[in-house]
């Protein structure tokens, strides 16, 4: 099966961002520890606090779509409910 590679950023809006900053470490912990995950940086911008570059490596589609899953019931995807996501995803 094919690697799983998504590239890009989110935009978050300025009322989130505190939250979204408090958050980030766990998220990224949690994802680390899934299997088949193995690249996870999300970076937060230097010049736009807003922006934060995304870059993740899966093994296999069924690694990736599990993650997806999990984060969409996780605190990090109700917190980000309002992100602006600018990603590029590739097999």
């Amino acid at each position: 099966m094919a690697k799983v590679t998504l590239k890009g950023f989110i935009e978050v809006p300025g009322s989130d961002l505190d939250g979204v900053q408090a958050e980030l470490n766990t998220h990224r912990q949690l994802t680390l520890e899934e299997p088949g995950c193995i690249t996870f940086k999300v970076t937060q911008d230097k010049t736009d606090p807003c922006r934060f570059d995304v870059y993740e490596e899966f093994i296999d589609r069924k690694a990736f779509e599990e993650h997806q899953q999990r984060v969409a019931s996780s605190d990090w995807g109700k917190l980000t409910r309002n992100v602006k996501r600018h990603y590029e995803v590739f097999e």
